[in-house]
């Protein structure tokens, strides 16, 4: 298995991100909570010194099941249990909600769990599936994040974009009345909703701007940009990202029907950046592209700017 990913599994088949233990049916929280191995807590215990002095203001988050100290935190940190994260969601999304993927990274350090939102979109004349991902960490290093994942069903592509107009994810620290912070965030879903709507407008916007093949050449050159000192071989590696990026966009099939415009831009680049082999794959490279999946993509989000600026 990958270096930072623990335990985790999905459904049906392997998601952007290539990892896991393939399930036929995406299980309810309880199963999912065992198949993901999230079935531990977190306990916190004081620390000492060599010399039995104990540390004040600090404790050690501590993994219940195996003893491993996931990470050293202050005093006011609150824990929030896995078990708690799959609560949350059931009775954010109603009982009987189904669980895609969930899982543990960097030893228990950050978890995550992903459900499908009950309500399907049709953008642009496409189904759209919007995915809620509950991510967070022991280790002390992050917040509870909550995030939206707008899916493009016919290809698996994910349509992350920052907009003004509307979050996509939400946080919380580890500190204060968690519980009534956890209550607050019961609003995710509105604002979910809320995303989803404005990604809907924004993608009627894109698609009805018309781009030209110079002006794709334009973007996908600066999205990929080539260095005036590069060599021989970075030369020809930078063709080659930018010709697998303009075949995504000319010859995919599943776009033939949608016009040159800048959603078909767009929904390109996703496919470039959550689907293209890499230059060099890196140890960690499929849990990175499934952080900037659940955190956004920068790519995309660079392309959704150069777009919009040409608007």
């Amino acid at each position: 298995m990958a270096a930072l990913v623990e335990t985790m599994y999905s459904t049906r088949e392997k998601p952007w991100h290539g990892l896991g233990t393939v399930v036929r049916e995406a299980p309810a929280s309880e199963e999912a909570l065992r198949l993901a191995g999230l079935d531990w807590n977190v306990v916190q215990e004081p620390i000492y010194t060599p010399f039995r002095e104990k540390i004040e203001g600090f404790k050690a988050n501590v993994r219940d099941k195996d003893r491993k100290v996931l990470g050293v935190v202050s005093d006011r940190y609150k824990v929030v249990q896995n078990v708690e994260a799959f609560s949350f969601t059931d009775e954010l999304l109603g009982h009987g909600v189904r669980y895609e993927t969930a899982g543990s990274l960097a030893g228990g350090k950050r978890v995550w769990i992903l459900a499908r939102l009950p309500r399907e979109y049709i953008i642009a004349g496409e189904r759209i599936s919007p995915y809620l991902v509950f991510s967070n960490t022991h280790d002390g290093s992050g917040s509870v994040k909550v995030a939206v994942t707008p899916v493009r069903v016919v290809c698996n592509n994910t349509l992350n974009l920052a907009l003004e107009t509307a979050q996509r994810s939400f946080s919380m620290v580890h500190t204060g009345n968690i519980s009534d912070k956890i209550a607050e965030a019961r609003d995710t879903l509105f604002k979910a909703e809320n995303y989803m709507d404005c990604l809907g407008a924004e993608f009627e916007q894109l698609h009805r701007q018309k781009v030209t093949d110079e002006e794709v050449k334009n973007y996908i050159e600066l999205l990929i940009p080539m260095e005036s000192s590069a060599t021989k071989t970075q030369a020809k590696n930078v063709k080659r990202l930018r010709d697998d990026l303009a075949m995504r966009y000319y010859d995919a099939p599943d776009l033939q029907t949608v016009g040159k415009n800048a959603y078909r831009f767009i929904n390109a680049v996703s496919d470039f950046a959550t689907h293209a082999e890499p230059l060099r794959r890196t140890a960690n490279y499929s849990e990175n592209l499934f952080s900037r999946t659940v955190d956004g993509n920068p790519l995309i989000d660079r392309a959704y700017q150069l777009v919009k600026a040409a608007a």
